[in-house]
C-alpha cells in the first residue's frame, strides 16, 4: 500500500508517493482487552443504525452513500484537515497532481454550511473574476451549497473548459450577495512566476506542487544571469496566500536558500514516528539577501519554509503573521475505494517550535491596511477553525490580514521589501547578506 505526504490544507492540494509503515499491536492487557470488546459493541451499534435507517427510512437509501458520509462523519469529527476521498474525488486529486485540471482555479474550504474561499490561483477564472480570499459562495448555477459536502461544491465547480458557471458570493463589507458569472478553463498549475525589480529577484510561488522546486531553481537561475550576478541586489520569495502543498516540495525550496542544517522534523503519535529533514551542502543564491513575504494566507508548506529560513536566519521575514497550519496528511490510498486524507504528524521548525494554531510572526512588520479594520474583518486562521488541533502549549493566536493588492503601486508590503533591499529604507531586523549554516540562539 502507498502513501502520500501533504503540507497543504485546501482543496486542489497535491500529493506525491512513500511507503507505509506498519502499526505497532503489541499491547495485550486486561485494559487493552476490554476497550477492544466495547470498541465492537460500538461497531455492532453502527450496523444496528445502518441496517434501521436502510429497512425503515422514508425514502429508499444509497448504501455506498450511507457508508461514505458515515466515514466522512468520523474524520471531520477528528480535525478540519482530514477527509474521506471517494474514487472520483481520489482521481481528480491526482489529475491535479499532473497539474493540470478543468475548472474555476480556486482554493476552498467549508465552513458554516457553505464553501469559503482560501484564494483564488493567479491568472485562472476566479482571479480574473476578482473573487477574494474569505468570500462566501452559497449558490451555484442558482443551487444552495448548504446541505451539500465540500467535494460535492467542488465538483459543481468543476466541468470542462469554456463552459459557464454562475457563482452567488457574500462578501464582508457588501451587505447583499452578488452573482459572478465564470467561463471554465484548463487549469495549469504554474506554481512559480518570476520577474526583475531593477537589480532584484521577485519570485512568486503560489502553491507547492511537484514542479515547484524546479520551477525555482529555473527562476534562481534565470534572474541571475538576466540581472547579473555581480548586480544582483537579492532576492524576494512572495508566499503570501499560499496555502501550501507537498511537504517534499517545502523542504526542497527552502534547501534552495540553505547551506546545510535542519529544515523540519514531523512527531507523529509514536516517538519512533519522528523524521528530520535536513538542508544539503550549496545555497544557489549564494549568499544573496532574502526578504520572504507572509501573510495570513500562507499556510502549511509556505509556513515550513517560512520557518526555516527565519530560524536559520538566512531569511527576512516580512509581512503579517501567517495561517498557522502545523499539521501534516497522509494520502493513504484504499484500492478502488479512493483514498483516506488523514493528520498524521504535527511539524517542527528547525528550532523545536510548532506553530499551530499559532503561525510565524514575521521579523518586520508590513500591514496593507490598518490595523483596526484588519482586526474587525476578523481574518480567518487556522485557531477559528472548528475542531482544529490545539498548540502544544494551549497559547493560539487569531488568524491575519490575508489581502494583497493586484496594482503593484498599493503594495506596501512589497514595495517596503524592495526599498530595504535597495537600502533606501533602513530597519534593524533586516539581515542583509547574512547566512548561518546554524540556528540562532
Amino acid at each position: 500500500m502507498n502513501k502520500s505526504v501533504l503540507a497543504g490544507f485546501a482543496v486542489g492540494t497535491l500529493l506525491s508517493f512513500a511507503v507505509i509503515t506498519g502499526m505497532n499491536n503489541g499491547v495485550t492487557d486486561g485494559r487493552a482487552f476490554a476497550n477492544e470488546s466495547n470498541t465492537y459493541r460500538q461497531l455492532n451499534l453502527f450496523g444496528d443504525v445502518f441496517e434501521r435507517v436502510r429497512a425503515a427510512y422514508v425514502e429508499p437509501t444509497d448504501d455506498a452513500k450511507l457508508v461514505e458520509n458515515a466515514i466522512n462523519g468520523m474524520l471531520t469529527s477528528l480535525d478540519p484537515h482530514s477527509s474521506y476521498m471517494n474514487p472520483k474525488t481520489f482521481r481528480d486529486m491526482q489529475v491535479q497532481t499532473r497539474g493540470e485540471f478543468g475548472g474555476l482555479g480556486i482554493e476552498v474550504t467549508m465552513e458554516n454550511g457553505v464553501v469559503k474561499v482560501v484564494t483564488p490561483i493567479d491568472d485562472t477564472p476566479a482571479s480574473r473574476a476578482g473573487l477574494r480570499p474569505n468570500d462566501y459562495i452559497t449558490h451555484i448555477d442558482g443551487t444552495q451549497i448548504l446541505g451539500m459536502t465540500l467535494s460535492d461544491a467542488v465538483d459543481k465547480m468543476r466541468g470542462p473548459a469554456n463552459s459557464a458557471v454562475s457563482l452567488t458570493v457574500m462578501r464582508k463589507g457588501i451587505e447583499e450577495p452578488f452573482e459572478v458569472k465564470l467561463t471554465r478553463a484548463i487549469i495549469t498549475i504554474k506554481s512559480v512566476r518570476f520577474n526583475r525589480e531593477g537589480d532584484i529577484g521577485y519570485i512568486r510561488v503560489t502553491s507547492f506542487n511537484e514542479q515547484t522546486s524546479d520551477l525555482l531553481d529555473n527562476a534562481i537561475s534565470s534572474l541571475t544571469k538576466e540581472i547579473g550576478a555581480a548586480k544582483l541586489r537579492g532576492f524576494i520569495i512572495d508566499l503570501r496566500n499560499n496555502p501550501g502543498g507537498l511537504l517534499d516540495q517545502a523542504i526542497s525550496v527552502s534547501d534552495e536558500f540553505m547551506d546545510g542544517g535542519e529544515i523540519v522534523s514531523t512527531r507523529g503519535r509514536h516517538a519512533e514516528d519522528t523524521q528530520r529533514y535536513n538542508a544539503r551542502r550549496g545555497d544557489v543564491t549564494k549568499g544573496k539577501p532574502i526578504i520572504v513575504l507572509l501573510n495570513g494566507g500562507s499556510a502549511s508548506a509556505s509556513e515550513i519554509v517560512a520557518g526555516a529560513l527565519q530560524d536559520h536566519r538566512r531569511a527576512t521575514i516580512l509581512g503579517t503573521r501567517s495561517f498557522g497550519k502545523g499539521s501534516v496528511q497522509t494520502i493513504i490510498p484504499l484500492g478502488s475505494d479512493g483514498a483516506l486524507r488523514l493528520t498524521t504528524a504535527r511539524y517542527y521548525t528547525p528550532s523545536g517550535r510548532s506553530i499551530q494554531a499559532k503561525g510565524i510572526d514575521p521579523d518586520i512588520v508590513v500591514n496593507q491596511t490598518d490595523p483596526d479594520k484588519a482586526k474587525k474583518a476578523a481574518a480567518i486562521g487556522e485557531s477559528s477553525l472548528p475542531g482544529h488541533l490545539s498548540s502544544d502549549d494551549g497559547e493560539e493566536v487569531a488568524g491575519s490580514d490575508n489581502f494583497v493588492p493586484k496594482d503593484k503601486a498599493d503594495d506596501k508590503q512589497l514595495l517596503y521589501a524592495i526599498d530595504l533591499l535597495n537600502g533606501v529604507r533602513q530597519d534593524a531586523a533586516f539581515l542583509g547578506g547574512r547566512t548561518s549554516s546554524a540556528m540562532a540562539n
